[in-house]
């Protein structure tokens, strides 16, 4: 079944982050992964509250493969830039059907 990540995001240092985008996408795809939304911009809230500005929404095959993704040591080198510059929320959820 599908398994959505989404991720709230407030980069705080860009250069720093760009390290992670970097290599991000070869260790992302190699897991399934596809990125449906990214934003540059804010993220609008209609309703409630949202932690960070930016939203990203990624889809893997199913949440064994997202685990592996967010598991793998190549990921785990990148992630080192990510939390050196950016604060994020991450949730995993499965789809419909």
């Amino acid at each position: 079944m599908s398994t959505y990540m989404i991720a709230q995001i407030d980069i705080r240092d860009p250069s720093e982050y760009q390290k992670y985008l970097d290599g991000f996408l070869p260790v992302f795809e190699r897991h399934g992964g596809k990125l449906l939304v990214t934003s540059r911009a804010e993220t609008e809230v209609l309703e409630g509250s949202w932690a960070h500005p930016r939203t990203v929404v990624m889809a893997f095959p199913d949440a064994a493969r997202a685990r592996a993704w967010y598991a793998d040591p190549d990921y785990h080198r990148l992630k080192a830039h990510r939390l050196a510059s950016a604060e994020a929320n991450l949730v995993l959820v499965e789809g419909i059907g």
